[in-house]
């Protein structure tokens, strides 16, 4: 059995549709509290254990930088170090937001690294202490998770579209979308290769392809779902927000195809598998 941490987000309910895992939410393990995941971890006796859980409120991050910390920094470090005490993987899943999105160039997993704001900074202090800890490991950077479930870019542009017919979308971020069946999945073979040679421990990039705007991704949506929705793209200056996102998203996945052989999904099919799920499509 694989422990997975986080119960109703994207990844997680992902993962319990397709492993064998138990997925434990707030009520079960509130990790604002580190201390209560090497408990935890104990108790159940896993093979593995992933972390899905997290903080992911941007913008109120820069308000809440302490609370952040604790979830994204500190307590995946307390399950890191229990694993490695356990002799057990932990795949930890994290965000291009340890980036400052600068350039246009794919970003690799030794590029330098520089958030531009509070979640970012949590994420990467979450990386540095699993990197310090003697765990067979692997960090997952991924980007723009979208799935039929939880709140997530698709499913804003869809509910928008019910009432609108024209739409601001920004059009100079760029990144790749990533359904997040294809990161439950990533999670899992990594697990599964993790266990057989541990000398594969490392931070992998892995997103979807092709690279996008927020405004192609959208457009996509509505020509898939087939709406009739009127696109003005803006720039990220058009729509300030209190924490900065990057605008370079691209993700250099090599790596991780080259270490397990895990391509790049096409989001464009992932997007038409939940659309159907979503029965917008028949």
């Amino acid at each position: 059995m694989i422990l997975v941490f986080g119960k109703t987000g994207q990844v997680a309910r992902e993962l319990q549709l397709i492993g064998n895992v138990k997925a434990i939410g707030r009520d079960h393990a509130d990790i604002s509290n580190p201390e209560i995941c090497e408990d935890v971890i104990r108790s159940y006796s896993p093979k593995a254990v992933i972390n899905a859980a997290a903080y992911t409120k941007v913008d109120m991050a820069e308000k809440e930088e302490n609370l952040a910390t604790k979830i994204n920094g500190d307590a995946p470090i307390v399950m890191a170090n229990t694993c490695a005490d356990l002799g057990i993987c932990f795949v930890h899943i994290s965000t291009d937001y340890v980036f400052d999105g600068s350039g246009k160039k794919s970003w690799s997993e030794n590029d330098k690294t520089s958030p531009l704001g509070a979640y970012g900074r949590s994420k990467l202090i979450g990386e540095q202490g699993i990197k310090a800890s003697k765990a067979v490991y692997a960090i997952l950077r991924t980007s723009w998770v979208f799935s039929s479930h939880g709140k997530n870019f698709l499913k804003t542009m869809l509910n928008l579209s019910e009432n609108h017919n024209e739409l601001e979308v920004v059009s100079d971020q760029i990144g790749g979308p990533t359904p997040a069946n294809e990161i439950a999945k990533t999670c899992l073979k990594i697990i599964d290769e993790l266990q057989l040679d541990s000398s594969k421990s490392d931070i992998y990039h892995y997103s979807g392809k092709p690279d996008v705007s927020w405004a192609e991704f959208a457009n996509e949506i509505f020509n898939q779902s087939r709406r009739k929705v009127k696109l003005s793209p803006i720039l990220t200056s058009d729509y300030p927000t209190p924490a900065s996102r990057p605008i370079n998203s691209r993700m250099d996945c090599r790596n991780i195809e080259n270490a397990f052989g895990i391509k790049r999904p096409d989001w464009r099919d992932g997007l038409s598998e939940i659309l159907k799920d979503l029965e917008i499509l028949a």
